[in-house]
């Protein structure tokens, strides 16, 4: 798991980031923090080509609250990525910690 706070850090560091966005593509077009669109249905049906060559890259999932990412994280650890996170409190928590205004 990753916090809030330290992947804020990382992004303000500009970091070399590899974000997952497992929401669905309305949720990701009303707002995002620039990761790639990749629903949890996609990941749990295995269809994850775009992203195998991150197997032994850091890898952060995020969702809306937190708990498809929690989903997704664990299900690309059985598919044998190496260093997954995933973002405590999601989109939510981003929004009421980090407010776009």
């Amino acid at each position: 798991m990753i916090q809030l706070d330290e992947l804020k850090r990382k992004m303000d560091a500009n970091e070399n980031l590899h974000l997952i966005d497992v929401r669905q593509s309305e949720e990701h077009a009303e707002f995002n923090i620039g990761g790639k669109l990749l629903p949890l249905s996609d990941i749990l049906s295995m269809q994850i080509e775009e992203i195998e060559d991150l197997k032994e890259e850091e890898v952060i999932c995020y969702c809306r609250s937190g708990q498809r990412s929690m989903q997704a994280a664990m299900m690309l650890e059985t598919m044998g990525f190496k260093n997954v996170k995933n973002l405590a409190g999601g989109m939510l928590g981003w929004q009421a910690q980090f407010p776009t205004n």
